[in-house]
């Protein structure tokens, strides 16, 4: 379950696991007081590959005619 970031005035900063089909909180659990729900700076991503780029699955005549095209530009300057 996702955890989420609120502030209130009187108590400060504070965070509530959640649903994410639960509304936002409104009053303080602690003192009933009004909060706001912040933008967290931990965002719990986590990849489980080496990643890729576009540019790894291309064929290997892409790869050569962008390298001859490459060569016809450094030749030119």
């Amino acid at each position: 379950m996702p955890r989420y970031d609120y502030r209130c005035e009187k108590c400060g900063i504070f965070e509530k696991e959640q649903r994410i089909t639960e509304p936002a909180l409104e009053k303080c659990p602690q003192c009933n007081g009004p909060v706001k729900r912040i933008i967290s700076k931990n965002v719990g991503i986590l990849y489980k590959t080496d990643g890729f780029y576009t540019t790894d699955y291309r064929s290997s005549e892409y790869k050569e005619k962008q390298k001859s095209e490459s060569n016809k530009a450094d030749k030119a300057s």
